[in-house]
Formats: C-alpha cells, sequence, structure tokens
C-alpha cells in the first residue's frame, strides 16, 4: 500500500469514528511511515489524537523520526505522564538529539520528566564537541566480562538487554571498564555454556575516539561493515556506542551540507518547504556577492584587450563556449576528487600523482574536443553556413585554447581541494563555483595569448 492509500484510509476511519480498527491500522504502519503521515497532516488536533493511538513503544519510535518543529508542538500537547512515557521508551542518544534542538522552555520540561540517571547521561552526551564522535554516541550497550561463560554472558543479556539499542554485538571490559575485547550473540550461540568468553573473544578491537569527527566514525562503521562502532575515552575506556542508524544519519546530513555548500549554498538542517525566504536568502545571498565580485576578474580582462578583440571580432563569439567548457572540465575533476577525500580514498601525499592523471586526462579530453570543434568550425560555420570570418587561423586558435583550458581546469580542480583540506577547510567549498570563476579568468588569458600569436592581433 502506497503513501496515498495509507492516507486515505486513516483518513476514512478517522472520519467514521471506527477508533479501534484505527488504533489497529497506526500501530501496523512502520514508524517512519507513520512518522511522514503525520507530518502532512495540517490539523494539529487531529496530529496529537493519532499519535495517542500508537501503543507506547511505536509512539516514541515515531516520535524520534519528526522533524524538531513537529516534535516541540508535540512536546506542548503532551501531558507529563505522556512525555514521560515516550521518553522513558527512547533510546538517551535519541533523547539528547532532541534536547539540543529544543528551545530552553522545552528542554526544562524534559529534563523534569526524566530519572537522574537519564539526566546524567544526557548531559555526558551534551559535553562532547558538536559533530563529534561522543555527540552522537549511546550509553546504551551491553558489555560482558572476560571470565564470564557463555551461560553467565546470555544472563546478562536478558537482565539488561531490553533496554539496550543492541544486543547483537557485546563489549568485553575490564574492571576499570577498558575496551579489551568483543565478541557476538552469534559466537555466544557457537560455544558451549561452560566455556570462557576469555577463550574466544576478538581481542583486535576497532574503536574511535570520543573526539573523533562524527564522519570519521560513520565511515568507519561503513568501511568494517560493522553493526555497531564502540567510542572509547583518551584512556580507553569503553563509554558508548555508535549504531548503524546514527550513521547513516551522520552520512545523509554530511553528504547534504556538502551539495550545498557545492552549490554555494550556507549549509541548514532545516528541510527546504520549512524555510523561509528570507532564511533562505540569508543562506544564498554571501555566496553570490563573493562569486559576482570574483567574476569582476573576467571582466576586466576583456575590459583590457578589448582593443585586440574587436581587431578579430569573431573571436568574441566563441568566448562563452570556452568559459563554459573550462569551467565544466574544472567541475568534473573537483567533484571527483573531492567525493574521494571524504571516502579516504586519497590524501595530500597523493597530490601529485593526482595532478600527473589529470594532466593526461585532460589532454585526452581536450585533444577529443578540439578535433570535434575544428571540424565543426571548418566543416559546418564555415562552409554549410557560409562564414568566411572564421579562417582556418580562428579555428586553430579555438582548439588550441580548449586543449590548454581544459587541461589547466583539471589541474586546478584537483589541487585546490586537497589543499582545502590539508589547511583545514572544508573541500566542499572548492567546487563548481569557485573553480568556474578562476577557469574562467584563465580561458580567457590562453585564448587572448593564442590569438595574439598566431592572428598577430
Amino acid at each position: 500500500m502506497d503513501f496515498e492509500e495509507m492516507k486515505e484510509r486513516i483518513d476514512c476511519l478517522y472520519e467514521e469514528r471506527n477508533l479501534t480498527e484505527l488504533k489497529n491500522y497506526l500501530n501496523d504502519i512502520n514508524f517512519a511511515d507513520m512518522a511522514q503521515l503525520l507530518e502532512n497532516v495540517s490539523d494539529e488536533r487531529k496530529r496529537i489524537f493519532l499519535f495517542r493511538l500508537l501503543t507506547k513503544e511505536n509512539a516514541a519510535d515515531t516520535f524520534v523520526e519528526f522533524d524538531a518543529d513537529t516534535q516541540e508542538k508535540l512536546i506542548h500537547a503532551f501531558s507529563d505522564n505522556e512525555l514521560r512515557e515516550v521518553l522513558d521508551e527512547m533510546y538517551i542518544d535519541d533523547t539528547a538529539d532532541i534536547v539540543e534542538e529544543m528551545p530552553a522552555s522545552v528542554v526544562k520540561r524534559i529534563l523534569k520528566n526524566t530519572d537522574r540517571e537519564t539526566r546524567e547521561a544526557i548531559n555526558t552526551i551534551l559535553k562532547y564537541p558538536e559533530d563529534s564522535a561522543g555527540s552522537i554516541m549511546t550509553p546504551e550497550f551491553i558489555d560482558l566480562k572476560k571470565d564470564m561463560t557463555v551461560e553467565d554472558a546470555f544472563k546478562r543479556i536478558r537482565r539488561t538487554g531490553l533496554d539496550k539499542e543492541t544486543i547483537y554485538t557485546c563489549y568485553v571490559t575490564d574492571a576499570s571498564r577498558h575496551l579489551i575485547g568483543v565478541t557476538t550473540v552469534k559466537e555466544l550461540l557457537l560455544n558451549d555454556y561452560e566455556d570462557i568468553i576469555e577463550d574466544f573473544m576478538e581481542t583486535n578491537v576497532i574503536s574511535i575516539n570520543t573526539l573523533d569527527d562524527q564522519e570519521t566514525a560513520s565511515n568507519a562503521l561503513s568501511k568494517y561493515d560493522f553493526l555497531a562502532m564502540p567510542v572509547v575515552d583518551m584512556e580507553n575506556r569503553l563509554v558508548g556506542i555508535i549504531t548503524v542508524d546514527d550513521a547513516i544519519d551522520v552520512i545523509q546530513e554530511e553528504n547534504t551540507e556538502d551539495i550545498q555548500k557545492m552549490a554555494a549554498i550556507t549549509p541548514t538542517d532545516t528541510p527546504y518547504l520549512k524555510t523561509g525566504v528570507l532564511e533562505t536568502w540569508k543562506k544564498r545571498i554571501p555566496w553570490l556577492l563573493l562569486l559576482m565580485i570574483s567574476a569582476t576578474i573576467t571582466s576586466q580582462i576583456l575590459t583590457t584587450f578589448q582593443n585586440k578583440l574587436a581587431a578579430a571580432s569573431v573571436l568574441v563569439a566563441f568566448i562563452p563556449m570556452l568559459m563554459d567548457t573550462g569551467g565544466n572540465s574544472g567541475g568534473q575533476a573537483s567533484v571527483t576528487i573531492i567525493r574521494s577525500l571524504s571516502l579516504g580514498e586519497i590524501g595530500l601525499k597523493d597530490i601529485f600523482k593526482v595532478i600527473w592523471k589529470e594532466i593526461r586526462v585532460g589532454f585526452i579530453c581536450g585533444a577529443s574536443l578540439g578535433i570535434v570543434c575544428f571540424a565543426k568550425l571548418m566543416l559546418f560555420d564555415r562552409i554549410v553556413l557560409g562564414n568566411s570570418a572564421i579562417s582556418l587561423s580562428v579555428s586553430v586558435v579555438v582548439c588550441l585554447t580548449i586543449l590548454f583550458e581544459i587541461v589547466a581546469a583539471k589541474i586546478i580542480g584537483c589541487t585546490l581541494p586537497i589543499i582545502a583540506k590539508k589547511i583545514g577547510f572544508d573541500p566542499a567549498v572548492m567546487a563548481s563555483p569557485f573553480i568556474t570563476t578562476i577557469v574562467d579568468a584563465i580561458s580567457l588569458l590562453v585564448y587572448i595569448a593564442f590569438a595574439v600569436a598566431i592572428l598577430r592581433i
């Protein structure tokens, strides 16, 4: 059943006041779909009514999926008892995320309706820097001791596992909570009840530090195909885990942020339709102003050499094509390198390998486009269209410019992101808009240099 059919079914049962069937139907819907359905309900009273029909577990899972605005509206509508029931069913890291998004008055009410242990856990997560591994971890995990038997381990999992975010991966710690090993429920099941965990646990444990970037932690989860990544402090004490669902959220956020930066937009977490016109303007106008000012370099080059271009006015007609071709070539290189940097495939040490590769790629691309352009100018423009101003010399100038500008664009497009990463900037900033501005200026200088040398203008 698709989204619209679910919506129609809910509306029908709601209008009929068939509450029993409506409640059963709502609780059979996946919580992610349920959140989307409720967010599309414009009537606030109806949304709250439908939410209250969910079981405690489903209500908590659905609540986590809402955006911050919807969460805040529901919290204001909840009684203290309803809020407490939802918070009790949520994982600590999800509660901490909500606390970070809410205004102070709402945070105060949330903390008032949680127990002391939960408040301490939330405060522990919130003290870590934003976008760090510690800020997205959960302290709810299964920890075992190396001298436990398999039977002891299962008893502990049954006793403590109900409120844990995952019970499949179990971490082995010593008396001081230092991380010394890891095992899984599968390994426990395949060993005898009398076996000691120390005898079969994996001691080469891959972990992440609380202060490492959250993107680093998410990429590590992806690289090693883990369901969860242990998070340790500076003394290798286990303080939490990052689960795969949190890693997916981080990767999605980082990709969205990179796309916005590559399009010269200040990143924002607010959904597009919920971002006001003025807010959208604020995010876009600084970059547009900067790029407009930087584009005056191109205008200055044209002004400086306008007399030479006037001597061969046919050259002016090819300027847009040459600038677009150069910008597109630089954009291709920059996007490829930015993606490779984010995946950890290349680093500063590889810069000369990258440049040499892009020079060769640029030469082949430039030669291919140059040959096609030469044939088009001489056969179509000159002979078919009868444009006598396009001579052999003019065609050579245009095609040589294409060759050299593409090679230059590839070099610029591959080096700027690597250098930006090295000096601490986000490589995504050095994407198409900036690359295009620089390449445009270089393309014009190369074009005019060939024109002066070949046409003697």
